[in-house]
């Protein structure tokens, strides 16, 4: 784990050890999803960016690197504009972009998935931020 996102985790747990297990719970159950390594690190940076975490974003950006070249960069594309328009709109996407989203192999499922990574990595982006880690 980099110092600076060991930082991050310690800071907090010593704030609120609740927030801290919550988020490793939800990610954790993130990380299970039917959503593929590169759509989940897509869904994380978009969030991470949208938030303006600048510590999730180098992390994450890391991790997205070291899985590689996607190999269908336009699902990718997809879901990264899936997820923005979930933040935009509180969930309530339409139909025809969830017709857009499946359009690219995603499912209704996955747009659910897409939803637990929104919550999941808003509850670490705003922590993050709260403690000053980020």
């Amino acid at each position: 784990m980099p110092a600076r996102t060991a930082n991050a985790v310690a800071l907090m747990k010593e704030a609120s050890p609740a927030t801290l297990e919550a988020f490793l719970a939800l990610s954790g159950m993130f990380e299970e999803t039917t959503l593929d390594p590169h759509s989940r690190e897509a869904v994380i940076l978009t969030v991470a960016a949208h938030h303006r975490c600048h510590l999730c974003v180098d992390l994450h950006e890391a991790k997205l690197a070291a899985l590689g070249p996607a190999p269908d960069p336009g699902r990718i594309d997809a879901v990264r504009r899936f997820t923005r328009q979930v933040l935009a709109a509180s969930g309530a996407v339409s139909d025809g972009e969830m017709a857009e989203f499946q359009a690219h192999g995603y499912t209704r499922r996955n747009a659910l998935e897409v939803v637990i990574g929104i919550g999941a990595y808003t509850l670490s982006t705003f922590a993050n931020r709260m403690t000053r880690a980020a």
